[in-house]
C-alpha cells in the first residue's frame, strides 16, 4: 500500500526533468513536433471485463462509510490508492486510465451505479474522475 501511495504522490505531483535544459531552437522544435504527435495519437477504446469491473465496484463498496467519516479530503487519497491498486492489478487498464480518468465513471456507472452515486456523494465531488490526482 506505501507503494501505491508514493506512486500517487509522484503522478500527482508530475515528474521533473533532470540533466540539462535543452536550450537550443532545433531542440525545443523537436520536443514541441514529439508532444504534439504524442497528444495526437489515439486511444484504443478501453475494454474493461466483467471481472475487471466487478472487482472496482467490490473495492469501493466497503470503503464508502469510511469515506463518509473521513470527509472528502481523506476519502480522495483513499480513492486514488484505490483506483491505482485496482488498473495496476488489471493490466492494460492502467495505461488507459492514466489517459482517461472518466473510464473510472464509466465503469462504476454501468457496473453499479449505486456505488458510484454514493462515492461522488461522500467525496463532495461531481465525477470519480474530479478526485483522480494523476
Amino acid at each position: 500500500m506505501a507503494g501505491v501511495c508514493g506512486t500517487v504522490l509522484l503522478t500527482a505531483c508530475g515528474g521533473a526533468q533532470l540533466g540539462s535544459e535543452q536550450s537550443s531552437p532545433a531542440a525545443s522544435a523537436a520536443s514541441a513536433t514529439s508532444t504534439a504527435t504524442q497528444s495526437a495519437a489515439p486511444v484504443a477504446p478501453l475494454e474493461v471485463t466483467d471481472k475487471a469491473a466487478k472487482n472496482l465496484c467490490d473495492m469501493m463498496r466497503p470503503e464508502l462509510p469510511s469515506w463518509r467519516v473521513q470527509g472528502p479530503t481523506l476519502g480522495r487519497i483513499g480513492l486514488n490508492a484505490m483506483v491505482h491498486e485496482w488498473a495496476f492489478t488489471n493490466g492494460q487498464i492502467n495505461a488507459q486510465v492514466l489517459a482517461d480518468k472518466s473510464v473510472v465513471d464509466t465503469v462504476t456507472i454501468e457496473n453499479c451505479s449505486d456505488v458510484h452515486s454514493e462515492a461522488v456523494r461522500a467525496l463532495e465531488i461531481p465525477d470519480l474522475a474530479s478526485g483522480l490526482a494523476f
